[in-house]
């Protein structure tokens, strides 16, 4: 990677957004990852306080007991109890695409109540 300084993602002030977004995901799950048991993954516990602290205003109450249960079980691929960084990625990319959607039918809505004004 050319714009970090390090194999881990340190950034050096040169990386693109998309770069730095790339690292902020990276450094974003190895935070929560190494809590507790494997650290590189995600236990149930590792994944509710990341949902709760990263993506608690996309995910509604990730505090819900179901609701973390039903993203665990979504994510976990490989029903191992545990989520890992291509999982996680896979989690992110989700929402992403969903925020994506909202926000091009929120924009198409908007210039219809401009038009028919």
């Amino acid at each position: 990677m050319s714009g970090t300084g390090t194999a881990t993602g340190t950034p050096t002030g040169n990386e693109s957004n998309l770069e730095s977004a790339m690292q902020l995901m990276i450094q974003t799950f190895h935070k929560y990852s190494g809590n507790e048991g494997d650290k590189y993954t995600l236990s149930r516990g590792e994944l509710k306080e990341m949902l709760t602290q990263e993506l608690g205003n996309y995910l509604g109450n990730p505090q819900d007991k179901d609701a973390v249960d039903k993203v665990m079980g979504d994510l976990d691929a490989n029903n191992d109890g545990e989520v890992d960084f291509t999982e996680f990625i896979i989690l992110v990319g989700a929402l992403t695409v969903a925020c994506n959607d909202f926000f091009q039918e929120y924009h198409n809505d908007d210039k219809n109540d401009k038009k028919g004004k």
